[in-house]
């Protein structure tokens, strides 16, 4: 390595659920410090009036690894990169893409003995994801262990979905769901509660969030019977409850185990 270059950094930061309040101090830092921006054209659009100056790239959907090589590419060059994700950025985002395309990067470049570039560093910035802000807008439903399912089959077979979703409903999880339904599929959601009402009653709590702390927000509370009389997309979160969940004066709530006894006035 030569000790002369500069070493670029990437910053690989989780915008949170979409309000400004709810971005972490640390990424808003590197954002209006960074050399330079890469993301979805959606997302640097949500942050455009919290920039600096920077130079930005921006792409749009099924381009991810583009966006990814391109942050990489820039870093190993010099420069100061945020590559940003909406919610947190290691949950079904890009840190694990674009770690995966650096260290490949990496162990290319350290057999590589006549190079001169340094190796840039590395950070990821946690963002509040959207399985955090729609359990916050419903209650407490998170209380107790809970599965995450993704409902895209783009990337995983929709085989291995169902699977997952059969395991984790017979297990008693609190099951949330992301991108459950989109214009091109528009069935997924319905198999989905079909596979979960085979563990679970008619009455087992379900809420939907969608746009959470984002203009356009809604929130819902219903029971698994009644989920499929609501529109959701892909901006939409599920949560469905377990075996212990409840709805009681408007929230949903998964109780955690501690013994509990209101007194009486």
């Amino acid at each position: 390595m030569n000790a002369n270059l500069k070493a670029g950094s990437l910053i690989i930061v989780g915008l949170g659920p979409g309000s400004h309040d709810l971005l972490a101090p640390m990424a808003l830092h590197a954002l209006q410090t960074c050399d330079i921006i890469v993301g979805y054209r959606y997302y640097i659009e949500q942050i455009q009036d919290l920039l600096t100056g920077q130079e930005v790239h921006t792409s749009e959907l099924s381009q991810e690894v583009e966006r990814a090589g391109l942050a990489v590419d820039l870093a190993w060059q010099g420069s100061s990169v945020c590559m940003i994700s909406s919610g947190d950025a290691g949950i079904y985002a890009m840190a694990g893409l674009v770690l995966d395309i650096f260290t490949q990067r990496a162990e290319h470049m350290t057999m590589v003995s006549e190079t001169s570039q340094a190796e840039p560093d590395i950070q990821i910035i946690p963002g509040i994801s959207a399985l955090n802000a729609a359990a916050a807008l419903l209650g407490a439903p998170l209380m107790h262990d809970f599965a995450v399912i993704s409902l895209s089959d783009l990337l995983t077979p929709w085989s291995t979905i169902t699977k997952r979703i059969s395991a984790v409903a017979s297990a008693d999880f609190v099951v949330v769901i992301y991108n459950p339904m989109s214009r091109k599929r528009n069935w997924q959601l319905k198999e989905a509660f079909h596979l979960l009402s085979e563990h679970r009653t008619a009455q087992t709590p379900v809420g939907f969030v969608r746009n959470a702390y984002r203009p356009g927000q809604t929130v819902i509370r219903t029971t698994l019977e009644h989920a499929l009389e609501y529109e959701v997309d892909m901006f939409t979160t599920v949560i469905i409850g377990n075996s212990q969940t409840s709805l009681r004066h408007d929230l949903m709530i998964t109780p955690r185990g501690y013994p509990t006894q209101v007194p009486t006035i």
